[in-house]
């Protein structure tokens, strides 16, 4: 089976506990950078606030809007979240390191999967594009948001 791997970066202009806090906060923060053109109808279904946080979306990706199912657990707590989507066998992980002597963050979301059969292959090329420009988008606002609470 091959394996999927889409991997994004950037530095975000806030101290790292202000960025880990708004993506763990699944009620207000984490909602907040999710770039809607992709992500919709975000909804908490248990806790909100790091590990132990379950929550559902829809995700519009090539042409068709699937709905996911995510549990949330932090392996570094303060440093690292990690979403599990059990009915996909995928994972992502936000990971937020110190920057500039604690000023700023480098964030970094990696998703990880395997898919079987010929659809696998053809979304081991096309599925790390659309996660890299999805990334891309969420650390963006992520960078917004983290400014406005650090302002």
């Amino acid at each position: 089976m091959p394996g999927i791997h889409a991997t994004s970066s950037a530095v975000i202009a806030a101290p790292p506990p202000i960025v880990y806090g708004l993506i763990a906060d699944y009620r207000q923060g984490h909602v907040s950078i999710l770039p809607t053109r992709y992500c919709r109808n975000h909804q908490v279904e248990e806790g909100g606030v790091g590990a132990g946080t379950r929550t559902s979306f829809h995700m519009r990706s090539f042409g068709r809007v699937r709905r996911f199912h995510a549990q949330v657990t932090e392996p570094e707590p303060g440093r690292q979240l990690r979403e599990t989507y059990p009915d996909t066998g995928m994972a992502t992980t936000f990971t937020v390191d110190p920057e500039d002597a604690g000023q700023s963050s480098r964030v970094t979301i990696a998703t990880r999967y395997t898919k079987a059969g010929p659809a696998g292959w053809l979304e081991r090329w096309l599925a790390p594009r659309f996660l890299r420009a999805v990334y891309s988008a969420e650390l963006r606002e992520l960078g917004v948001q983290a400014g406005a609470r650090t302002s």
